[in-house]
């Protein structure tokens, strides 16, 4: 591959719902190109860009994929995409590197929840130009006029305008080609060789012409001014004025392919090149200095300074790392430092990554996608730069994982790998995240889904040899008091020599603002005041593992106002018994409750599921705390029970055919209904008297 400068670089997303032909479509801007030598897909396993293990076994995407395609003296980097939102991560890193977006859209199924995520994600990514692209037009049922209209909804809905700049020659079984409104020309099968418009399509054409023109003078004012008195514009005025609209996002161009039989490819690359940004007209980025924010253009001629927007491990190369260069030239062997980890990096051999084919470069210029092998420190999201010119560039702001299980090693040998196994799958992948959870004492792995944590199972099995089961997910509950209580304790050991001895009276009453809090009120000599420590000391080990269903209790105030020592037999592990059983007492007596996590839910449905939705949340013990319109949309606020949610991703879905999504966080702890909480502990109790057994 040759070098590419930074005008002759495109980077693309390729974004989308599920099924949408994402992949279908980059192997024929591949086969058309030259770069492969047949039209490769995905039933038989064989595409470039889903060349992992489990891709070809689901026959779905589940990693973003690099697809350098060389045209017309261009590179265009493709980014092919996971179109299932459990993998919604992957799509946004992709977005964080993209100069610009290819929305595609089935034309059968029109508009679906992953389109509009992905016209979301453009938005928030500095508003990137896109285009719309709707494919698959050779479908039985498939509808130009539909489709078109599904998109048109969601872009006025957003405030956007939509173009043709090509009509369909045909639909279903009969479509043969596109009529090209830029070009004014025909092209039937795969586009190579250009024909007149049919005479009987010449007023449908004339009109989309029009209104292309009329597009277009909005680009600039010179241009409107001139359609304005002639209503018309040269073909030259036409190409100016259409890329200054696709880069303001005044209007997005839509275009109609079948990828599978290589239809409308030729227009949607020649369009690329012409209309969308090169990586130095993309808006400039801004890094953190140590003189405070900098703004980078991405030019040779600029700082050094690297993007790492993708990880991965592969078995046999080790680390990889996808990365975008920001400013200046990258060369092999050049050393770079990690602003994130304060370390020193060495960029061995660079290349270009084709699927997963790796095409060796010596340089790398401003705005390419590269790959470098086995960085020691560098994980997602890092910057590499100038040791002597020092930024961070902030990563994309990611979704919370919504997913949790427990995890648990295999074996007795998985146990010393599950940690590091679990730590460099989630630097990988940001909406991944595991941690040790001491109220449970469970190992937690968060997800977006259930097809993200099982891809991330098999992963770990496959790719990093540690076997990890799943297991039933605990919740973090808390024990508590709701009243005042006293108790007493005396704790007497005589076994021949000196013994035990220790009598302890406390108070114990609710803390609400505090964890714990200890103290005392001895008066006289009854208790020395050096035996506290012991005291709590049994208190504390019995509040961590709980009093009366096994959980953490908190919030609680415990006052020592008496007790009686033995001038020989008196110890402190006396004191720390008697303690800890008068503790228990205590809280026996103090109206013990169960207290459970409360989670705030961020729900984003369609107004026609508002009420199915509310109806759901009574039943799982929500409480609505008010609602939101958003574009034909009711978002949702609401504080439910962690218990109730668990798989509220799947659930959610369901209930609202897969175009309901939401977000969620840690709000309180509130007590658990006694109907509720009597079988937990009932359980614990059979627990205990179990071991006890053995």
């Amino acid at each position: 591959m040759k070098e590419y400068l930074t005008e002759q670089l495109r980077n693309i997303a390729i974004i989308a719902h599920g099924g949408a032909g994402k992949t279908m479509l980059s192997e024929a801007f591949l086969h058309y190109t030259g770069a492969t030598t047949r039209l490769n897909k995905v039933e038989d396993g064989s595409t470039v860009s889903d060349y992992d293990e489990e891709e070809i076994r689901r026959k779905i995407s589940l990693y973003t994929s690099v697809i350098p395609v060389e045209y017309n003296n261009h590179k265009i980097n493709f980014l092919d995409t996971p179109g299932f939102t459990d993998f919604v991560g992957e799509e946004i890193a992709a977005l964080s590197v993209a100069d610009g977006a290819l929305i595609l859209v089935d034309a059968v199924a029109g508009v679906e929840v992953g389109t509009e995520l992905a016209w979301n994600f453009c938005d928030e990514a500095n508003n990137l130009p896109r285009f719309v692209v709707i494919n698959k037009l050779d479908r039985e049922n498939a509808s130009f006029a539909k489709a078109y209209a599904s998109i048109e909804e969601l872009a006025l809905s957003a405030g956007k305008r939509l173009v043709k700049v090509q009509i369909p020659m045909g639909e279903k079984a009969d479509f043969k080609g596109v009529l090209d409104l830029i070009h004014m020309k025909a092209f039937s099968g795969d586009g190579k060789v250009a024909s007149e418009i049919p005479a009987d399509c010449a007023d449908e054409v004339a009109e989309a012409r029009h209104t292309l023109i009329e597009a277009a003078a909005e680009g600039e004012d010179s241009l409107l001014e001139k359609y304005l008195e002639t209503g018309e514009l040269s073909g030259e005025e036409l190409m100016i004025g259409l890329k200054d609209v696709v880069l303001s996002g005044a209007f997005i161009p839509v275009f109609i392919t079948a990828g599978a039989r290589e239809i409308g490819i030729r227009a949607v690359l020649d369009a690329i090149i012409e209309f969308m940004p090169t990586p130095a007209e993309h808006p400039d980025i801004v890094a953190h200095g140590k003189g405070g924010d900098e703004k980078l253009h991405e030019s040779d001629a600029g700082p050094a300074v690297v993007y790492v927007w993708k990880t991965t491990a592969d078995p046999f190369v080790g680390k990889m790392t996808y990365f975008k260069v920001i400013s200046g030239i990258v060369t092999s062997d050049i050393h770079f430092w990690n602003s994130n980890k304060n370390a020193d990096e060495r960029m061995g051999g660079l290349h270009i990554q084709r699927g997963k084919e790796a095409i060796a470069i010596k340089q790398v210029h401003a705005g390419d996608i590269a790959v470098v092998s086995k960085l020691s420190v560098t994980g997602t999201g890092d910057t590499l730069c100038d040791k002597n010119h020092l930024v961070t560039i902030d990563p994309p702001k990611f979704p919370s994982p919504l997913y949790k299980v427990a995890v648990s090693p295999k074996t007795q040998a998985d146990a010393a790998k599950i940690s590091p196994t679990l730590t460099r799958m989630c630097e990988e992948d940001p909406t991944l995240v595991w941690a040790n959870d001491i109220t449970t004492g469970q190992t937690t792995l968060s997800g977006m889904g259930d097809q993200h944590i099982d891809v991330a199972m098999r992963r770990a099995a496959v790719k990093f040899q540690v076997g990890i089961t799943v297991e039933p997910l605990k919740i973090p509950y808390r024990e508590g008091i709701t009243r005042k209580a006293s108790a007493q304790y005396r704790h007497k050991k005589q076994s021949g020599g000196s013994g035990q001895f220790g009598e302890v009276h406390l108070r114990i009453e609710p803390l609400p603002e505090e964890d714990f809090k200890f103290s005392d009120e001895l008066v006289g000599m009854n208790l020395s005041r050096s035996y506290l420590p012991s005291i709590e000391k049994g208190i504390k080990s019995t509040m961590d593992k709980g009093v009366f269903a096994g959980y953490p209790l908190s919030n609680v105030h415990v006052i020592v106002f008496d007790g009686k020592e033995h001038p020989v037999d008196s110890k402190p592990i006396a004191f720390e018994t008697a303690g800890r059983e008068a503790f228990k007492l205590a809280v026996n007596d103090a109206g013990p409750v169960l207290f459970e996590p409360v989670m705030h839910l961020h729900i984003t449905v369609p107004d026609t599921n508002q009420g199915d939705i509310m109806g759901d949340l009574n039943t799982r013990r929500g409480r609505v705390q008010g609602t939101d319109s958003d574009r034909g949309r009711t978002v949702i606020h609401a504080h439910v029970p962690m218990v109730e949610v668990l798989r509220y991703t799947t659930e959610l879905r369901s209930l609202t055919g897969g175009r309901g999504y939401f977000a969620m966080e840690f709000d309180h702890y509130a007590v658990v209904p006694p109907n509720l909480a009597q079988p937990i502990m009932d359980a614990h109790r059979k627990e205990m008297e179990a071991k006890k057994e053995e």
